[in-house]
């Protein structure tokens, strides 16, 4: 046999074992490959409408594992991560072998480890499938799932597995998750100390931990700063000025808004891993944290819901079902945004809007306040008295229901209920119940997300829009014609942001109304400018009642609260469309002048009211005045019939501090013995009693 020939067969038999040797490996790796799909599961994430973290759920095993990429980490962050870890990342297939060469040399030279040799590829591949102990048979299946996973991975996907899965201390995995739980933040912008603490931890995470090892932490976290190729990437002078910033002590919670949200879109899609709302976690945030401490203040089954939406685009940008979702006294879990409730005089609007829209009434239209009788449905004030005559702006803005009621008669319940269907909205009447008069006072069902889509057409020109938080519904522009026309929603718009605010809170350049259900059970407040529309729940889930709770004492401050706290600017309400203009009386049109229905329904003329009557104290009454514990005299009551509001009373002939539109007042003597007092209604017309105080 010659030499060549020889040589020839030695070849062959050498490319040989090396093909052999090439498919071998070809098959174990695919016979064994990495665990990329286990890698894959990440705690389930509900975001809003700019992508931050409202809410978080564990993985099954209850890691706080947050999916990340290296577009969602500061960039500083990633270059000091691979200058400290693994300098040659982009240009090694997964094993360093001068880093292995060069612990191996320190190894022997010092009969200890004083350099590791893994790679960021080499620590993914153990993160993703943990070693059971520190073997050399563990090593060498770390570095050969090194290799599998760059053959199957860009540098990208490796490094954003990393960021994803790196241990932080406890349950914390992923960048993402350590920086929320420790700066209260996401790591899109971090400081150098921030970002040097992250880098440091992952190598011994539960010895490093800041809340628990606060000297280790900040030991760590000085080496990094330190390593000459860190320096190289922060610039000269910084690692100093980090060294000086003080670390965190505690762990934060990760964010935990929008719970009934959160709830939904796990039911709705439970495989998904990231559910997108249009939700603003500052707006959300601000409105939970009003709730919380509101409903401390009522009481411990008392809860609260509330809905902001965007009136130009129906997206709701902040939402709670309840005050505490954990709050098991307060039956928290139940979403009160949903649920239909009676809206006590929250509807009153429309039934205006309406009588603007067939003309039959103007803003200073004069309507009677006085007890009257609709075919035998008797509507009575909350207060149980009665102003007289108003003009129908101040009818509105005092939630007179008697002029509400006359102006839905005329103008018809059921052709309200389908101006609603405008609005897509749909209130619940009791059942085998047609529309009737009593829907004006609350006498229907309907939920606080429907009770806000509604008033979406008063801050719109007339135009609803669909209300949608992106995971139970979508938002977006309702087809057809608009709920009422614009010259009479301005005008609504126009009366309710003259309504006072609440004692203790601010004008705010908003225009709200509130409401309060039969029994004290439901206390409502709906308020709206330019572009945002705010409503408010309050009561008890049971439907139980709530004595002294109402809309204007109750709901209304937390809605001027809500839209103060919530960050949003407010903006201007409309500006009147062409026509719609504000009359004073004397220039109204003799049909608009006095709005009221005869028995048969039509509009007619009102017989004139009596002349006011002093009923208490009546004339030449010994009236006792009593003391309180300081000895200052108590007030005395007093009391009149008709006449026409507003009234001023007099004392002895000094008028009372202020007029009043109410029949009951209160006069505070300066002594005993006789006094004259005397009412002057609004046209002039006088009555007066003596009486003798002792």
């Amino acid at each position: 046999m010659s030499l060549r020939w020889k040589t020839c067969a030695a070849l062959s038999c050498s490319a040989l074992l090396c093909v052999t040797a090439v498919l071998a490996l070809e098959v174990a790796d695919r016979a064994y490959p990495p665990p990329l799909d286990k890698a894959r599961t990440f705690s389930t994430e509900v975001l809003d409408a700019d992508g931050q973290l409202l809410r978080a759920f564990a993985t099954p095993e209850g890691r706080w594992r947050l999916k990340t990429t290296a577009r969602d980490v500061d960039a500083q962050f990633v270059r000091m991560l691979v200058a400290y870890e693994d300098q040659r990342f982009w240009q090694h297939h997964g094993i360093d072998p001068w880093a292995l060469m060069r612990a191996a040399w320190q190894f022997a030279s010092h009969g200890r480890i004083v350099s590791g040799a893994s790679t960021l590829s080499m620590q993914v591949a153990r993160l993703i499938e943990p070693r059971e102990g520190r073997s050399l048979a563990a090593k060498l299946r770390q570095l050969a799932r090194a290799i599998q996973i760059e053959r199957r991975l860009s540098k990208a996907d490796i490094l954003d597995l990393y960021l994803t899965h790196a241990p932080y201390g406890g349950n914390l995995e992923g960048i993402r998750a350590a920086s929320l739980a420790y700066f209260g933040k996401e790591p899109r912008r971090l400081t150098v100390s921030e970002a040097a603490l992250l880098v440091a931890l992952p190598q011994l995470p539960e010895k490093r931990r800041p809340d628990r090892h606060h000297k280790a932490a900040e030991t760590a976290r000085q080496r990094v700063l330190t390593r000459m190729a860190v320096s190289a990437v922060i610039g000269e002078g910084e690692a100093e000025r980090a060294a000086g910033v003080a670390i965190p002590n505690r762990r934060l919670q990760l964010p935990a808004l929008a719970a009934h949200v959160a709830e939904t879109a796990l039911r709705k899609k439970p495989k998904a891993i990231q559910h997108q709302s249009t939700l603003r976690r500052p707006i959300q945030k601000a409105l939970e944290a009003v709730a919380k401490d509101a409903a401390a203040k009522l009481g411990p089954r008392v809860s609260i819901a509330m809905v902001m939406a965007d009136a130009r685009t129906g997206e709701i940008v902040g939402e709670l079902g309840s005050a505490d979702y954990f709050d098991a006294g307060r039956s928290g879990w139940i979403d009160m945004t949903r649920v239909s409730r009676s809206p006590g005089s929250t509807l009153k609007p429309f039934i205006y809007g309406l009588a603007f829209e067939e003309g039959l009434v103007s803003q200073e239209t004069i309507i009677e306040d006085r007890p009257a009788d609709f075919f035998g449905y008797r509507p009575r004030n909350f207060d149980m008295t009665y102003q007289g005559d108003v003009s129908i702006r101040q009818a509105l803005q005092l939630s007179l229901n008697v002029p509400a009621v006359s102006l839905l008669d005329a103008v018809g319940p059921s052709r309200m209920m389908m101006r609603f269907r405008r609005a897509d909205v749909r209130p619940v009447l009791p059942p085998n119940e047609a529309p009737g008069l009593a829907i004006g006072l609350g006498g229907l069902g309907i939920s606080l997300k429907d009770l806000v889509q509604l008033y979406t057409a008063l801050a719109n020109r007339g135009k609803p829009m669909r209300l949608g938080d992106g995971i139970q519904d979508q938002p977006g522009q309702i087809e057809g014609e608009p709920l009422l026309d614009p010259a009479s929603t301005w005008q609504i718009a126009d009366i309710l942001s003259g309504v006072l605010p609440p004692a203790g809170a601010a004008q705010r350049g908003i225009a709200y109304k509130t409401g309060t259900s039969y029994g004290y059970r439901d206390a409502w407040s709906v308020g709206f400018d330019g572009r945002y529309v705010l409503g408010v729940w309050v009561g008890r889930p049971d439907n139980g009642a709530v004595p002294g709770l109402t809309g204007y004492a109750t709901a209304a401050p937390i809605l001027f609260e809500g839209f103060a706290k919530s960050g949003v600017a407010i903006t201007p309400l409309l500006r009147a469309p062409a026509g719609a203009v504000r009359m004073a009386q004397s220039e109204l049109p003799i049909s608009q002048r006095r709005f009221s229905l005869t028995s048969s329904g039509l509009v007619s003329a009102t017989v004139r009211e009596a002349a006011p009557q002093i009923v208490y104290p009546p004339e030449g009454a010994r009236v006792e005045l009593g003391v309180d514990t300081a000895g200052v005299p108590m007030p005395l009551v007093l009391k009149l019939h008709g006449g026409r509001a507003p009234f001023r009373w007099l004392a002895n002939g000094k008028p009372l501090p202020e007029t009043s539109r109410r029949r009951v007042n209160q006069w505070v003597p300066d002594g005993t013995g006789y006094s004259t007092l005397t009412v002057i209604d609004a046209a002039g017309r006088a009555a007066s009693v003596r009486v003798f105080l002792n």
